[in-house]
Order: structure tokens, then C-alpha cells, then sequence
């Protein structure tokens, strides 16, 4: 049996791997992280999906363990300002949408809009208007709001009337934003706490057997690492994978042509400015800034491409869009290696996170393929035969995933209704990913359901797509004509019910720096 595994590199990927192998695997597995002094982490401000969570409870972290000393908060979406036309916004939340009469609401909203509303978001989901209230997902008491939503009685005395928010149609309603390094450190702690290895230092040489795989690692000040499995989290640069075994990276710039960003940590008084409990991704004249409100500072960034803008330009952008608070604060600025490795697994290597694959920040994927990653590993963990079956399905996921949030990406770029520049109307004209040409023919007659959007699990469901088509608003949708013959009353009902509750969380639920306040 692998007895010995050494990743290289810490960072975010490195410790959410080594804690979660020890988790996985305790004292039967020997894990080492080797780790440079000199290479600090990328991350400002890191947000994720709500899947997040089984990682913190597989490690049997609760919240107020974690949360505290990582400065995290609470995201339930993503709030796009500026991408239908300037001066708009939606959010892209975590909750699935409700059906009446087989149908989802989204049908019904473009079927007959309730009282001629432009905002989808608001009339098919309940997130919207806490976000927009700056509301916890929580009561004080710890109690999820979806408790709220139990058996109700008809007004007019009939049979109790069940509201569809349970759990399973909502997803899981949030996820969290943190410091990257700060969660970095934490869980080296966690990690260190329970056995894993960490070495600082440098890694000087990668050498090979007569196979091609790795035998040792060539430290500068503690000479040669030996395992049996390595872990390449060494980001962009890819030192085991891309360098020392040629894993060629295969590129997504003909497609997201956003290459660069510069980053700002921002110190801010959240209990004055108010904690709203998403990530912002705000259009600009060359990609997008995004905004990560974290206990005590925002992270806040430029997204840009290169062949649109410059870094000093971009820099200047994105202090003027923070304004005063922003000034004497350092930048740090990006380059980005958007696409990914032919194989994640090589050989003994595996890498995971950025060396493995990367797409632009858009949709706060990065956590998520890290928790793919490693995840997927200790699925497919091999034994001491090497079983190749194994390496070639864990590729498999690990690339359908990364290809499939390409593909919902560029269908940001392509659906935006904004076309006010060059770098807005190329995104109209710009290629697209194999099979999304005909899927987005597919949507305007019909929206996306389960077989109808990209086939293999990629961490988005269908109502991630209704929600950003709709919200875009630069793809011409229309709804089913079926509708047409049918009684829309139990439809209109519902988006009535939805707006009552909606009102009533923004109303009761503590804001989210109240609720966090309390955790610190």
C-alpha cells in the first residue's frame, strides 16, 4: 500500500489537501507538506460554492470555530452589476427554483411576468431580497431562516398549505467568503495538530526515475524528500506536473481572454458600511471587479484582459471604482494561466488547484476544483499496483469539471446584453467551447434543464443557467408555448407567496454584522 505523500507547496490548496487526507485517511497515511518561505499565497479574498461545506464537516469543523479566524463571512450569491446595461444588477443565488404544474417559475416569469416586473430574481427567489437587506442566513439562535417555512394554513380554512422551500429545493442556501491566507494558516495548524509534516524549503530539483516518475525531491536546506504519491500545488508555475513531467496545459484564451488582475486588500468598517452577504462582479471597459466583503476589510479585484487594457490603467480602475478607502493600500498584481493541465494525474503526481486548472474568477470556482481535487483523490486513491484505471477516471472528472465551467463562463461573455465597447462586442463574436453554440439555440426556445446543459457534473445545475440568461439579458428568450394553454392562477399564487416571504425574512433575519459580530 501508498503509505507516503508529500505535497508540494501550502497555500490554500495545500493545506485543504493535507487536512483532508489526515481526515480521510489518520495515521495510516504519512502526509508532508513542503512548503517555500518565499512564495506567498495569491488569494485576497477567497469565495466558494455552498458544496463548501461538506469540506469543513468532513474535517468536523463547525462554524464558529473556523469562521472567526478567518475574517468569513456568509455569501448566498453572486450580485452582477452591469452586465444587461449599466445601472443594473441581479444575483445568481444558491436556491432552486420552485415548479408549479411541472413547469419551473422561470417559465411561468417569462410566460406572464407577475405585475410587469424586470427582475426575475426578485419574483422567482427568496435570496434576492435578503440579499439586498444585508440579511444573516441565520437567526441569532444559530436556526437557518428555512425553518420559517412550515406547514401553513390556508386563510380560507382548508387543507394546510406547504410552502415548496424545503432544503432540497433551496440547495444548501449559502456559502462562505474568507482570507485565503488566513484559512491557509489555520488549517496548517489543524493539519499540523494531527500529524502532517511541514517543511520550509525550497525545492531546488525534481528528479526522475527510469520511468519517468518522480523518485525525490532535492530540497535546499533539508536534501532529498522521498513518497510514494506527490502532490503538485505549486500554482500557475506547476513545478512537478507541468515542468518536471511536461504535462502540456491546454489554453481557454481563444475563449476567456481575461489573462490578468490586480488585487487590493481594503481595511473597511463593516458595521458602517454593511456587510452584504454575496460576492459583486461589477462589468468594466476590459473584464470586471469583483467585491468580497470579509469581517473587517473587503477583498476587491480587477479581472482583466490584457489585450484590451494595461496593468497601470486597470490599477487606476480599480482604485477610482473603491474610492478614498483604497489609497496607500498595496496592489498586487496577477497573472493568470487560464485553461488546464491535459491530466491532473500523471505518473505519481497529481495536482491539484491551480496547477491543475484554472478559469477566471467569475462564478468563485477556484475553492471548488480544490475541493474537487482532492476529494476525487481519495476516491480514486491507488494502491500498489498503480491500477491505471483509476488515474484515467480521476482525469476524467477533474476535466469534465474544468471544461464545463468553461463552457458556463463563456456563456456569461456571450449573453451579456452589454455591447457598449470592443471588448463587449467581441465577446459576442469570440469562439465558443464545442456543443455551446447549439445548446444556446436549445435555450431560447427552451431553458436549460438537467439534459439539456453541459452533461457531466461541473458543480452548476439548471437554475444556475436560468438565472444568469435571464439576468444577462443578451439572449432572446421565450416561454414554453404550452403555458399558453394552461390556468396560471397556482403560478401566480406563488410568486404572490414568494414576495410575502421575502418581505418577511428581510424584516426578521438579523443583518449579517449583527449575527457575526456575535460569533466574534
Amino acid at each position: 500500500m501508498l503509505t507516503n505523500v508529500v505535497i508540494v507547496g501550502g497555500g490554500t490548496s495545500g493545506w485543504m489537501s493535507a487536512s483532508y487526507l489526515k481526515a480521510a485517511f489518520g495515521d495510516r497515511l504519512s502526509v508532508t507538506v513542503l512548503e517555500s518561505k518565499r512564495i506567498k499565497t495569491i488569494g485576497v479574498g477567497e469565495a466558494t460554492f455552498s458544496t463548501v461545506r461538506h469540506f469543513f464537516d468532513y474535517l468536523g469543523l463547525p462554524e464558529h470555530v473556523w469562521m472567526p479566524k478567518c475574517n468569513a463571512t456568509y455569501k448566498l450569491g453572486i450580485r452582477f452589476e452591469n452586465w444587461h446595461r449599466k445601472g443594473s444588477y441581479f444575483y445568481h443565488p444558491f436556491e432552486r427554483l420552485r415548479v408549479v404544474d411541472g413547469f419551473p417559475l422561470t417559465d411561468w416569469w417569462l410566460h406572464r411576468k407577475p405585475g410587469d416586473s424586470e427582475r426575475f430574481d426578485q419574483d422567482v427567489f427568496l435570496m434576492s431580497a435578503i440579499c439586498d437587506a444585508e440579511r444573516s442566513p441565520r437567526y441569532m439562535d444559530g436556526t437557518l431562516f428555512e425553518q420559517d417555512f412550515k406547514e401553513q394554513a390556508d386563510p380560507k380554512g382548508r387543507k394546510p398549505e406547504r410552502s415548496t422551500l424545503t432544503e432540497q429545493d433551496t440547495q444548501f442556501p449559502y456559502a462562505y467568503q474568507f482570507d485565503a491566507s488566513l484559512l491557509a494558516d489555520y488549517l496548517c495548524a489543524y493539519s499540523t495538530e494531527r500529524g502532517v509534516r511541514h517543511i520550509e524549503d525550497d525545492v531546488v530539483e525534481v528528479a526522475r526515475d527510469d520511468r519517468g516518475w518522480i523518485s525525490h525531491l532535492r530540497t535546499r536546506e533539508h536534501g532529498e524528500v522521498t513518497a510514494d504519491l506527490f502532490i503538485d500545488c505549486t500554482g500557475f508555475k506547476g513545478l512537478l506536473l507541468n515542468e518536471a513531467l511536461e504535462e502540456p496545459v491546454i489554453s481557454f484564451q481563444d475563449t476567456l481572454p481575461n489573462d490578468r488582475a490586480v488585487a487590493l486588500r481594503v481595511p473597511v468598517d463593516m458595521e458602517k458600511r454593511g456587510l452584504r452577504p454575496c460576492t459583486t462582479a461589477t462589468a468594466q471597459e476590459a473584464g470586471w471587479i469583483w467585491t468580497i466583503p470579509l469581517f473587517g476589510r473587503i477583498g476587491t479585484g480587477y479581472v482583466y484582459a490584457s489585450d484590451y487594457t494595461t496593468p497601470e490603467e486597470a490599477e487606476r480602475t480599480l482604485r477610482e471604482f473603491v474610492g478614498p478607502d483604497a489609497k496607500d493600500v498595496e496592489a498586487n498584481h496577477i497573472r493568470m494561466r487560464i485553461g488546464r493541465s491535459r491530466n491532473a494525474w500523471v505518473n505519481n503526481c497529481v495536482a491539484v488547484g491551480l496547477s491543475s486548472g484554472f478559469v477566471e474568477p467569475l462564478e468563485s470556482t477556484g475553492i471548488f476544483f480544490i475541493q474537487q481535487g482532492i476529494e476525487q483523490l481519495v476516491k480514486h486513491f491507488p494502491g500498489a499496483d498503480w491500477n491505471p484505471q483509476l488515474r484515467d477516471s480521476y482525469n476524467r472528472a477533474i476535466g469534465n469539471t474544468i471544461d464545463g465551467v468553461r463552457e458556463f463562463l463563456v456563456m456569461h461573455y456571450r449573453g451579456a446584453g452589454r455591447n457598449d465597447n470592443q471588448y463587449w462586442k467581441d465577446a459576442k463574436t469570440r469562439a465558443l467551447p464545442d456543443g455551446l453554440a447549439e445548446r444556446l439555440d436549445m435555450w431560447r426556445s427552451k431553458l436549460p434543464t438537467t439534459e439539456s446543459i453541459f452533461p457531466n457534473y461541473h458543480g452548476f445545475e439548471p437554475y444556475s443557467y436560468h438565472s444568469m440568461l435571464l439576468g444577462l439579458g443578451g439572449v432572446d428568450l421565450k416561454a414554453p408555448p404550452a403555458l399558453a394553454l394552461m390556468d396560471d392562477s397556482a403560478a401566480q399564487a406563488e410568486f404572490k407567496l414568494l414576495r410575502a416571504q421575502s418581505q418577511e425574512l428581510a424584516k426578521r433575519l438579523p443583518s449579517q454584522y449583527e449575527y457575526l459580530a456575535q460569533m466574534h
